[in-house]
């Protein structure tokens, strides 16, 4: 079984998507706009005016309402290379990030990164793809690897082909080597 049809993975992705959409719905009727409206499009655009304002899975949510006009994907999610699709994808990583209580300092910023990876895989290597997405699962639990962990992990993702990344599930499954 691939990672991405784990059920594992489906729900943390899932997990991620919820709470995007949740904070894009408390943002939208904090400012007094519908949803469905052309208002949600503008407010959307507005948010992605300056990303730095605002928490990262508002500017998720934001970009979620609009279309890329150059690929016709969702804005930040089309194919590398795409010019404005690139564009909107770094607009995510500029956006404000608060730790949740009880897990440790940079957990939110690696949840970002992750669930960034994970949601638009097709814009990241193999190997980016196995570490964030092994990790993701765990992240959203409230755990944080060292960075003795991390480069670790990484070292033995480096040693597999792609075939075999898309094989891990969790962080355990990873060869000792």
């Amino acid at each position: 079984m691939r990672r991405v049809d784990h059920p594992r993975f489906i729900a943390a992705v899932q997990r991620i998507e919820d709470g995007i959409d949740a904070a894009w719905q408390r943002f939208c009727a904090d400012s007094g706009v519908h949803q469905g409206t052309p208002e949600e499009r503008e407010l959307a655009e507005v948010v992605l005016q300056d990303t730095s304002e605002f928490e990262w899975r508002v500017v998720d949510g934001a970009l979620k309402q609009l279309t890329c006009p150059e690929c016709g994907s969702g804005l930040g999610a089309g194919p590398t290379g795409c010019t404005s699709c690139d564009r909107a994808n770094g607009y995510r990583f500029a956006a404000r990030e608060v730790d949740r209580p009880d897990v440790p300092a940079g957990n939110e910023h690696a949840i970002r990164v992750a669930s960034a990876v994970a949601r638009t895989r097709h814009r990241y290597s193999p190997r980016a793809r196995a570490g964030y997405e092994l990790l993701l699962p765990d992240l959203l639990d409230g755990v944080l690897p060292t960075t003795p962990q991390a480069q670790r992990a990484k070292h033995l993702i480096n040693q597999l082909t792609d075939d075999e990344l898309e094989q891990l599930i969790t962080p355990a499954d990873l060869p000792a080597r």
